[in-house]
């Protein structure tokens, strides 16, 4: 019975038993959606205090501003390589294994309403530019919609003040702090809903699309976990062991937050707690609230597979033949329609209209394909997202020098336990010469 103690095994249990209740009662499955939903909205509430607390007091811990723009050049670097790799693996697959073919499709024959929603988000967003996007009207709007680039930029802007007053706002910075383990607090008691969360939306994925929709399309839905798994393995596995951490140690750390992001299919329900596991990892708060909240909206690598696999296999299943060079101007379409999502089930989507509507060759009543296995897709999708942020997080913070992984293997390899219930633990960082708790070296002087 101690096993059931842990959070993942009861995570798991609510996985099976919302498979269960979804096949075999799928009208009350779908009734149950409200639980996966409300556990959402609950992490949700407070990603946007959890991010303005951490990067706040992180830039003010730093020794100097050149420092937040040489860790922001870096992930902005690492961002744009990785999901440019994980776009092409997306166009080879694809390429080689034809997921559409045959499936002789009159594109005519297509239901162009059933995406008008996904076009009207595009031409929503295609009437503001970048700097309206990312600079909010005000900034308690931008904590009210839970916009995660505003609040950061904000957030880097209140740091940066918190840095240049340094003595005057020693106090303020420490409130800041202290409420930022206060929220922690309260994400660890909302995460004890996570198995009842993961059970609810598991329960409705099934009961409304019923596991009869892996034999629609069957293959595109093979494809894409198939290179999902291959790119966190051999892609992922690879910068994993350039930054001295191994995967698989990495993943059981993390497997609570995998299961739940696998049951929720959104990664911002695990933010908070994801940030706090890599900080204890030996992650440098300031790099892991630079980070971490930046890849929510530029770093979605398993975003980057779905949209270059889907266009492809629309393309394929119509019959609308690709030049190399056509699919290479879809290439540069996706290098900028991957980029600004929010982590969330549906955002996805968005962007693959956006994309087709750009490259004005696929047609965009092809999504209709998908939106029935749209769900499916999400689900292995958030998870390589989430793992892609975390291994950013790490090498950002080794290259930055900031991080002994020596010490963080050790911590990998100790025996399984709920970190996040015992007393903070010395971070890793701090045995190779990292920064010492917050303003200590203040108080020191």
């Amino acid at each position: 019975m101690r096993v059931l103690r842990h959070l993942y095994v009861q995570v798991l249990i609510g996985l099976a038993a919302g498979i269960l209740v979804g096949h075999f009662a799928p009208d009350f499955g779908v009734q149950m959606k409200p639980l996966g939903d409300t556990f959402i909205r609950l992490i949700k509430m407070l990603i946007t205090l959890v991010i303005f607390c951490t990067v706040s007091v992180g830039i003010a811990r730093m020794e100097s501003l050149k420092a937040v723009g040489r860790v922001g050049l870096k992930t902005i670097v690492y961002f744009e390589v990785v999901t440019t790799v994980a776009l092409l693996i997306g166009l080879v697959v694809a390429n080689l294994l034809h997921p559409g073919a045959g499936l002789n499709i009159d594109p005519k024959t297509l239901d162009p309403q059933a995406v008008g929603r996904y076009v009207t988000e595009v031409h929503n967003q295609a009437s503001t530019n970048f700097l309206e996007q990312i600079v909010p009207n005000s900034v308690v709007g931008a904590f009210a919609r839970g916009d995660l680039l505003q609040v950061l930029l904000f957030s880097v802007l209140f740091g940066i003040a918190l840095s240049l007053t340094s003595r005057r706002s020693r106090f303020l910075a420490r409130v800041i702090e202290q409420t930022s383990d206060v929220l922690m607090s309260i994400v660890e008691m909302i995460m004890r809903l996570a198995p009842l969360g993961a059970f609810g939306a598991m329960a409705f994925t099934v009961g409304r699309y019923g596991i009869g929709t892996l034999q629609q399309l069957g293959l595109l839905i093979v494809c894409f976990y198939v290179t999902s798994i291959l790119f966190i393995v051999l892609v992922l596995g690879t910068i994993c062991r350039w930054a001295g951490v191994g995967l698989w140690p990495l993943l059981k750390y993390l497997r609570e937050e995998l299961l739940i992001v696998l049951g929720t299919s959104t990664t911002e329900s695990v933010l908070p707690r994801l940030m706090e596991k890599l900080e204890r990892l030996g992650c440098p708060k300031t790099v892991v609230g630079l980070v971490l909240p930046t890849g929510y909206s530029f770093n979605l690598d398993g975003a980057a597979i779905y949209l270059t696999m889907t266009s492809l296999f629309i393309a394929q299943a119509t019959n609308t033949h690709l030049t190399l060079l056509q699919q290479l101007g879809l290439l540069a379409v996706l290098m900028l329609t991957s980029k600004g999502g929010a982590g969330v089930a549906g955002a996805a989507l968005v962007a693959l209209t956006a994309t087709l509507s750009t490259h004005n060759i696929i047609p965009v009543a092809g999504i209709t394909l998908i939106l029935g296995i749209d769900r499916v897709l999400n689900e292995i999708r958030a998870i390589v997202n989430m793992i892609g942020n975390a291994v950013a997080t790490i090498v950002v913070a080794r290259w930055e020098g900031a991080f002994d992984a020596r010490a963080a293997r050790e911590f990998l390899a100790a025996p399984p336990q709920d970190v996040l219930r015992d007393e903070p633990q010395t971070q890793a960082g701090d045995a190779d010469g990292g920064a010492p708790p917050a303003f200590a070296r203040e108080s020191s002087n």
